[in-house]
């Protein structure tokens, strides 16, 4: 007679007894993995946490499931127990006994109750897989909590402790919402690293990421996305809080160079208007263009911000320096373009000047400097650069004609001369 649902082979007696040492290690193994399941830290957590979202609907499924693995847990144990008993009733078991254990140990005789109210019949392995799976699904679910809740709360925490020190820093350099950006950030950080923590305490599982390609229970990661976003606000406040700090330590060293920059720029623009009327003096037919002054909106904004340093208003000020020393960086350079531009005509008067001399010292080396072309020449050319108003266009025209002269005069006179001489003269210019 075969054993019903057991495959037709009935297990000897040897045979019954490695199979009951094994399904005693397997059920000890069940009991250990339900026991630390139950004592789970993450599982404690999910029990006593107020719950929502993604995680209170897969904790309330996952809770279902465990109710079921203890249910199919007694049903190992009661299998099992059962045929404990029935190899125990004689040394040497008859077919009968064998054909019974056969059944209870590889048959499909184990009830098992379905969520409809109805009840299968599975064999032990297949009671184990659904135990495995079930098991597998609920710690995916109590790792994944447990893992959130032991990464992101803390750093969150870490996160606002630093949000509270640098608080006392913006409130202490004037940095508050509605005055500053910066301040208007904070509020809004601060703000957002709470409902953070909120959420995630109450769904952790909202913030996991599965690893799609890993089988294991929990495999993943916290999703850190919004805690990373807010820490890198932070750190643009830190920096913002940090240099309307370093302004109220360096403010008056910065104001002092601010008002020597634009009183340098205003002495530099007094000395155009000066050398612009002696250029208009002295120099004729020459464009010379006008010298602005000073702008009076830096002088008042100067004025603000040294308002703004005895009222403590840090934050005001920051923002205006840098936009002071940046204008009045402009405003001396400025300048002294304008005086570089008035006074061009005196020193192009000068260069025709230094070129004539030059020019005439060289006839002079030479002894050709009597020659009437010569004379007649330099004088006129020096007339109309040593009076005033000066003609530059006049002058430098009489100056190019005193050089084409010397340059005539001097060509003979440096072919008769020695070789050295005339090799000297090739390598110079009138």
């Amino acid at each position: 007679m075969a054993a019903p649902d057991s495959g037709g082979h009935v297990l000897s007696r040897e045979e019954a007894d490695r199979e009951l040492a094994r399904l005693g290690t397997e059920h000890e193994a069940i009991e250990s993995s339900l026991l630390a399941l139950q004592d789970h830290a993450g599982r404690r957590l999910l029990e006593g946490t107020a719950l929502s979202g993604t995680t209170r609907e897969r904790w309330a499924g996952a809770e279902r499931t465990v109710s079921r693995l203890w249910t199919y847990y007694e049903i190992c144990t009661e299998t099992l127990e059962t045929a404990r008993q029935l190899r125990d009733r004689r040394r040497s078991p008859g077919r009968q006994e064998l054909l019974q254990l056969t059944m209870l140990l590889t048959g499909r005789n184990l009830p098992l109750p379905e969520e409809d109210g109805t009840a299968a019949r599975v064999g032990w392995q297949e009671l184990v897989g659904r135990i495995n799976a079930g098991y597998a699904e609920v710690l995916a679910v109590v790792i994944a909590a447990d893992t959130v809740w032991s990464a992101l709360p803390a750093r969150i925490d870490l996160l606002s402790a630093e949000l509270r020190r640098l608080s006392g820093l913006a409130r202490s350099a004037g940095v508050r919402p509605g005055e500053h950006p910066a301040g208007d950030e904070l509020r809004r950080v601060t703000g957002e690293l709470t409902a953070l923590r909120a959420e995630v305490i109450a769904d952790p599982l909202a913030f996991w990421v599965p690893d799609g390609g890993s089988s294991a229970p929990g495999g993943g990661r916290p999703d850190t996305t919004r805690y990373d976003r807010a820490a890198r606000a932070l750190d643009d406040i830190r920096r913002e809080v940090e240099a309307v700090l370093g302004v109220r330590r360096d403010a008056e060293e910065r104001l002092m160079r601010l008002r020597d920059l634009l009183s340098r720029a205003d002495r530099t623009l007094a000395e155009a208007r000066l050398a612009r009327g002696e250029v208009l003096a002295k120099i004729a037919a020459s464009e010379v263009p006008a010298v602005g002054g000073p702008p009076g909106e830096l002088q008042e904004q100067l004025t603000a911000a040294a308002e703004y340093r005895r009222r403590a208003q840090w934050h005001r000020l920051s923002p205006l320096l840098e936009s002071l020393e940046v204008r009045a960086e402009e405003e001396l350079e400025r300048a002294r373009a304008s005086l570089s531009a008035v006074t061009t005509p005196l020193a192009v008067r000068a260069e025709l000047r230094g070129r004539l001399d030059a020019c005439r010292a060289r006839v002079a080396r030479l002894g050709r400097d009597g020659e009437p072309l010569l004379a007649e020449r330099y004088a006129a050319a020096r007339r109309l650069l040593w009076s005033a108003p000066c003609d530059l266009r006049a002058a430098e025209r009489a100056v190019l004609r005193y050089r084409q002269a010397a340059a005539e005069v001097l060509v003979p006179h440096q072919a008769a001369g020695p070789p050295a001489a005339r090799e000297g003269g090739d390598r110079r210019s009138t």
